[in-house]
């Protein structure tokens, strides 16, 4: 009988674990949540994400051969806030491997400040605005660490191919720089999983950047100022499984 009951006791030491005070009393216990949730081969989810992006752009020969005369113009890329919202699809491939698809939408604004030499004054820097509403199709490979209790990290790495469906301006203005409707990016960042008694939360750092000139040139003067023009990302995900 005595021997029937060992494995049961060794099994709840394991599920929960008492910290006990200088005299042995109970101070707290500290329970296990999901005990069977790595087991499980397939978790849906969804994530809430803000999000900051900006173009990665490079000048174009026009502007290299005008330094120095008053036909100059320089571009100086601004950060912007986004936000990004969507679902998860977790793949368990094998005990530290999982696949994850993670198509969403992402509203994204990046700016891009035009400053002609000797600009004076002030109204004279003209900022160009591309606004567009995308949907993300990720694709992502997450190695994950050991379980601690209810804790564990992660690294995330993959592909994000984007699909501009429109533009939330029009401004004749603002929106004289265009940009192409799709883009492909590298992805890859570090997460934390948070078991709770109900669902798993993960906070997530990833960084997304552009492998695609998304520049389409015409014949304003802020285009042919740049010969390139990428996406870079930086997004903090709240994913809940």
């Amino acid at each position: 009988m005595l021997l029937g009951l060992q494995p049961l006791s060794t099994q709840a030491q394991k599920k929960d674990r008492a910290s006990r005070g200088n005299k042995g009393q109970v101070k707290s216990i500290t329970v296990n949540n999901l005990t069977g949730y790595d087991d499980k081969w397939f978790h849906p989810g969804f994530y809430i994400a803000p999000n900051f992006s900006r173009y990665k752009i490079e000048q174009s020969k026009s502007y290299t051969n005008n330094i120095g005369t008053n036909r100059g113009v320089a571009a100086n890329s601004i950060i912007s806030p986004g936000l990004s919202v969507g679902f998860v699809a977790d793949v368990r491939l094998a005990d530290y491997f999982n696949l994850r698809f993670a198509p969403g939408v992402s509203f994204i604004t990046r700016q891009v400040e035009f400053l002609p030499a000797g600009y004076s004054p002030a109204d004279s820097i003209k900022t160009q605005e591309v606004g567009s509403t995308q949907i993300d199709f990720p694709l992502l490979l997450k190695y994950k660490s050991e379980r601690r209790r209810n804790t564990r990290v992660y690294l995330v790495g993959g592909v994000k191919p984007s699909v501009n469906v429109g533009n939330r301006r029009r401004d004749p203005e603002r929106n004289q720089l265009r940009a192409a409707d799709s883009d492909i990016a590298i992805e890859y960042g570090v997460g934390l999983d948070l078991f709770y008694p109900l669902f798993k939360f993960a906070p997530e750092l990833r960084f997304s950047h552009g492998m695609k000139n998304l520049l389409i040139p015409n014949r304003d003067i802020y285009s042919s100022s740049l010969q390139s023009m990428k996406s870079n990302t930086v997004t903090l995900y709240f994913t809940f499984e």
